[in-house]
């Protein structure tokens, strides 16, 4: 990055061009938003902005899910993915696995959904550090499992956040209002009452606190409306209606005229009521949610039959109804499919716990000599392929340290270069505590990367204060993985560069 004129920050030089694709693609303007992610992509590969690029694909990624381009966007999702399993990003994968079942709910791929779900719960139930990252990923959470109409799992998910901030608290609120509009259709009327009381208190609060969010006011009207409260519900939405329309907020104006209609219904004034809304289901062509379609249905059926008693708005009533119990019905297996599918993640994480453990040596962490050899394995079997180097490290003189100083000292001496060798690691390297105080890093990349990495370990080491009054150093040997080299080869010539490192003096690499 030298010569960049611009800053390096934490976050990558480009990031404030990655951000203004994502506002670009949140305020509907996504063709604008493809084609800035495009040109700052080129930009951040040709800079080596590594940081950068992935939030770039994202913002991408976000206005292709505006647009309703969703292969486009799953496709993009898949890639990102690709990119945090690379990093070694808990939380990144967690947040596209949850992007990614979003795609596969809207292409009605839901067993794939379910799985990607449950993966991403498994993922975000281990503690990691970054607290905005993981609400980031648990909002992601959220709003797939409400694209999926699993409201039970959306709400629990905004219990969380709501701990962590109010930010949430008007989406948990629509989320609270849509699961008991549900219930109240398929007959659970007292469980309904429960969600629509707690969405219209949270609401209400935030319309208590700024009086001027119609889209709030109406929210609150529709729970007003379902809970009997029908004059203040049709004052709010008859407020409302204009400005959000005007405004084009399409999903907030819907939840006026459907307030409206249920208020004026409840009055007696039934043919007004219908043409409300007929009002909501005609802005439902201009997006939404899946839900809102079935619930403005099931209104209208009951305000015909209110109207006209007769056997065909009976009949009509009656297959509505039909419909709403067996998408209901639909759903609830949405939600097994869900907890079936994170049992097997779990289960599958555990077992790779213990797999990991068992190649994990105890001292230091880092892989241990199985480890090592079926790393060679993979050499063998063509599954570990160049670009690759072998670094051996061996701690000088170390069997004077331990009789110097005592075995515990020793100890302490060879996790502290372990640190150090993991320090220096990306995701796709693998660090291994060989034997005693020899160590052996698996380094992607060629020669010229492993002299680097070697270097700078070597660097670190010596410039450590391991023991106080004793300077530590390692002697480091490089071998580079060449087409059809067996990993036993590749070993003993890393062995032999080793030596002459020892041999020319200690405390230097070899290659």
């Amino acid at each position: 990055m030298e010569g960049l004129p611009v800053p390096v920050t934490a976050f990558g030089p480009l990031h404030l061009h990655a951000l203004r694709v994502h506002r670009l693609a949140n305020t509907g303007r996504g063709h604008e938003a493809i084609e800035a992610a495009d040109a700052y992509l080129a930009l951040a590969r040709l800079c080596g902005d590594r940081k950068t690029i992935p939030f770039l694909v994202q913002g991408k990624m976000y206005a292709n899910l505006h647009m309703g381009r969703f292969q486009e966007g799953a496709e993009l999702a898949a890639e990102l993915l690709r990119m945090h399993r690379a990093a070694g990003s808990a939380l990144g994968e967690a947040k596209t696995l949850c992007d990614l079942a979003q795609f596969d709910v809207l292409r009605v791929r839901y067993v794939d959904a379910m799985r990607n779900l449950a993966r991403a719960a498994v993922l975000l139930d281990v503690p990691h550090p970054g607290r905005d990252r993981r609400i980031s990923a648990l909002c992601s959470f959220a709003e797939a499992a409400t694209a999926a109409e699993m409201y039970e799992t959306a709400a629990a998910s905004y219990e969380q956040l709501s701990e962590a901030t109010s930010a949430f608290d008007l989406v948990h609120a629509t989320t609270l209002l849509y699961w008991g509009l549900r219930l109240d259709h398929v007959g659970r009327h007292d469980e309904s009452a429960t969600r629509l009381r707690r969405s219209a208190a949270i609401t209400r609060r935030h319309v208590d606190q700024r009086p001027d969010d119609v889209g709030a006011a109406a929210m609150l009207a529709l729970a007003q409306a379902k809970l009997g409260d029908v004059i203040p519900a049709e004052k709010l939405a008859r407020d409302a209606i204009l400005p959000l329309r005007a405004a084009e907020s399409f999903q907030y104006a819907r939840m006026a005229h459907l307030a409206l209609g249920i208020s004026l219904r409840a009055q007696g004034a039934l043919h007004e009521a219908r043409t409300e809304l007929i009002a909501a289901r005609e802005l439902c062509a201009f997006g939404g949610r899946p839900d809102e379609k079935p619930i403005i249905r099931f209104e209208l059926a009951i305000t015909a039959l209110e109207i006209d008693d007769g056997q065909s708005s009976r009949d009509m009533f009656d297959a509505v109804e039909g419909q709403t119990r067996e998408l209901w019905r639909v759903r609830l297996q949405r939600l097994a499919m869900l907890r079936q599918a994170r049992q097997q993640e779990e289960a599958e994480a555990a077992r790779a716990r213990a797999e990991r453990e068992v190649l994990r040596d105890p001292l230091t962490g880092l892989g241990n000599r199985r480890r090592f050899d079926l790393l060679l394995h993979r050499i063998d079997s063509a599954r570990l392929t160049p670009p690759l180097v072998l670094l051996l490290v061996d701690v000088d003189h170390f069997k004077a340290v331990n009789d110097a100083y005592s075995h515990s000292v020793g100890d302490r001496a060879l996790r502290e270069v372990a640190r150090i060798l993991r320090a220096h690691c990306r995701a796709e390297d693998v660090p291994v505590r060989y034997a005693g105080d020899e160590f052996t890093l698996f380094l992607r990349g060629d020669l010229t990367v492993g002299r680097e990495v070697a270097e700078r370990i070597r660097t670190a080491v010596s410039h450590s204060d391991i023991i106080p009054g004793v300077r530590l150093t390692v002697s480091v040997g490089l071998a580079t993985l060449t087409p059809d080299m067996t990993g036993d080869a590749l070993f003993r010539a890393a062995d032999d560069r080793l030596y002459a490192a020892k041999f020319s003096g200690r405390n230097t690499i070899a290659s």
